[in-house]
Parts: C-alpha cells; sequence; structure tokens
C-alpha cells in the first residue's frame, strides 16, 4: 500500500479541487482510520449499525487538523465508494465541528467529475436541505451512546471558508 501522504499533497486548494482518500464508505459502521505511522488503514472501533456513515469519510494527504488527524473530508456520491481509494474532490463547504473539545472541522466536497450529477454541486446551497440536517444529526449524535453531548456541529462556511481551513491544516502539517 502506497503512503498517502507520501506520493500526494493537499491538491489545488486555490482552484477548490482538493485530493481526497476514502476511510469510510458511505452506510459503514466500521471506523477505519489512516494510521499514518504505519501508513496503513485501521480498523478503530465497530459503532453502532444505527449509526452508520451517512457519506462516504476521509482525509486530505498532508494536512493536520487541530485535532493531530489530517483534515477530514465529507465526500457526497449516490454510491458508496471502497476505502483506500483516492480522487480528485470539488470543495463545496465546512462543517465547523468540535469533537470532545478539540476542532475537528470535516471539508465538505464532491467528485471533481461527476457527470452523473451534471456537476451540480458547487456549494452548500446546491444540496438539498435535508442532507444538511442528516449530516447534522448524525454527527451531533453519533458519539451518544458512549459520551453523550461530546460532538457539536458550530456552523456551516462556505467555499472561501473551507478553503481558509484547508490552508491551515497545510501549515500545520509544514510545521511538523
Amino acid at each position: 500500500m502506497a503512503d498517502f501522504n507520501k506520493i500526494l499533497d493537499a491538491g489545488d486548494v486555490d482552484g477548490g479541487i482538493i485530493n481526497a482518500v476514502v476511510e469510510i464508505p458511505t452506510g459503514s459502521s466500521h471506523k477505519i482510520e489512516w494510521n499514518r505511522d504505519l501508513a496503513v488503514f485501521e480498523l478503530d472501533r465497530i459503532d453502532p449499525q444505527i449509526f452508520a456513515k451517512p457519506c462516504n469519510y476521509g482525509f486530505i494527504p498532508q494536512t493536520l487538523d487541530e485535532d493531530g488527524d489530517e483534515l477530514d473530508v465529507l465526500l457526497l456520491t449516490e454510491q458508496p465508494l471502497p476505502t483506500g481509494i483516492f480522487l480528485k474532490a470539488k470543495v463545496i463547504g465546512v462543517m465547523k465541528f468540535v469533537d470532545d473539545g478539540e476542532v475537528d472541522d470535516k471539508i465538505v466536497v464532491v467528485p471533481a467529475d461527476d457527470r452523473d450529477t451534471g456537476n451540480a454541486y458547487n456549494s452548500l446551497d446546491d444540496l438539498p436541505k435535508q442532507l444538511i440536517n442528516q449530516l447534522e444529526y448524525h454527527f451531533s449524535h453519533y458519539k451518544d451512546l458512549k459520551k453523550p453531548g461530546s460532538t457539536v456541529v458550530e456552523s456551516w462556511g462556505d467555499v472561501a471558508e473551507a478553503k481558509e481551513v484547508i490552508k491551515e491544516a497545510i501549515q500545520r502539517w509544514n510545521d511538523l
């Protein structure tokens, strides 16, 4: 397996197209995480099925969020994507998120070349409101059975704010 942090960078952040690596497919209750030290995917835990991921979940290479992990992405597609692939993804916004007191923002992306939708999604405003509500509900409650109230969706930000979050995460990576 390739070390994504060595073969990929974050992508063209200013242009709004980043590299995204899939950790968890839509619908999975497996909490699969990239283990940076070993350069492999690792099953961290199995969450209750009622908290299965509502979208694909992954990370942007060569970034670090304030929680010390690579910056997370919420990757929206009609069908689940397999663990371990990467793709060019279009940044459409950011979910400002706090997990157990730590900033753990999620960059919202779609495939850069989505011929199924005709590349219809360019901002969070293009998404169905119900999808935003479902994402917010999931991330506000997915740890409730173990640590109720430990996760908070603080707000949603536009493409410009998402790009700033990514640039800050790249700077943290470069400062390692």
